[in-house]
């Protein structure tokens, strides 16, 4: 089994494009972070090589609003496109592998919802207006090139809606690639507004997904959500944001920040296998979660970042 339950538990990294933000890069476009993979991928690379030092053992790739369609507005063929995407698996894998120790390490390509390509906040709403057959033929063609691309796994993430879950889940299970399903929730139910207990059953039969949980939620959902989640038998992941509100009309966030390290050990306790953080959780808060989780773990590598692997084939 990809997680194997005698090893602990795990610690997932924070936001990506929430880091690279805070290190001064515009992300303003309808790319955000994907954007960073042509202009400046040696930007990723650094970010992922924070988090592996600051205690993670999985790096999600910068992948999660890369779309043909994207890509294309500007300027860039499928061909250039798909290579930008291996490109993203690439620049996780060089992080890690400029980790000087044995630690056990996982790269998550990230495969976010369709709503997260639209660029207008949809992936909180859910209920895109397309069925499922729909969106299972708009997803397949990159889940086909992250799944050869040399990830480890697929992180299926911030769903808002069964009907794409569903989507998500049949292709993994036709591809037959390892992933994990994450919803974004509010309260007790989806984005959508389904109730999670169903959600989590979408993938409760298929063998191809390796873990289920929630993500870029509020830390004060997490708890309940990850208590219903372990009743598939899956291991559990939980990854809130910082509590935060995302203002896609004004794109910015606002109200409070609520990601405390500490609540990851209330996770672990109702359930949890994997737990890290989203949107606005950065490396400081990743490396007191490692440090409440399991004293510390950190790579001990040089900074990555300064190499560009280049547009891997």
């Amino acid at each position: 089994m990809l997680f194997d339950a005698a090893a602990g538990a795990l610690i997932s990294d924070g936001g990506l494009a929430t880091e690279l933000e805070a290190r001064g890069h515009d992300l303003s476009g309808a790319l955000w972070s994907a954007r960073l993979l042509l202009d400046r991928p040696a930007a990723i690379q650094a970010v992922h090589a924070a988090y592996f030092r600051a205690g993670a053992d999985i790096a999600t790739t910068a992948t999660y609003q890369a779309s043909y369609e994207g890509f294309a507005a500007r300027g860039l063929t499928r061909a250039e496109s798909a290579r930008l995407w291996r490109r993203g698996v690439a620049l996780a894998r060089a992080a890690r592998d400029a980790c000087a120790d044995e630690q056990v390490r996982w790269v998550a390509a990230s495969i976010g919802p369709y709503g997260a390509a639209c660029a207008d906040g949809s992936e909180y709403r859910g209920r895109y207006g397309r069925t499922v057959a729909e969106l299972r033929t708009w997803h397949r063609p990159r889940i086909e090139v992250l799944a050869e691309a040399g990830a480890d796994l697929l992180a299926l993430e911030t769903v808002p809606d069964i009907d794409e879950a569903e989507a998500l889940v049949d292709l993994v299970n036709d591809i037959g690639v390892p992933a994990w399903l994450s919803y974004t929730i509010d309260g007790s139910r989806t984005r959508a507004g389904q109730p999670l207990a169903d959600a989590f059953a979408v993938a409760a039969g298929s063998d191809s997904i390796v873990a289920i949980g929630v993500n870029c939620c509020a830390p004060a959902d997490v708890a309940d959500a990850v208590e219903l989640a372990a009743r598939t038998g899956k291991p559990v992941i939980a990854y809130p944001n910082s509590g935060e509100d995302w203002d896609a009309a004004r794109h910015r966030w606002t109200g409070p920040a609520q990601f405390a390290p500490r609540q990851a050990r209330g996770w672990l306790a109702r359930g949890a296998r994997i737990v890290g953080g989203c949107c606005r959780v950065g490396p400081a808060q990743i490396a007191r979660l490692a440090r409440e989780v399991r004293g510390t773990a950190t790579c001990d590598g040089p900074l990555a970042g300064s190499a560009d692997p280049g547009m891997p084939g």
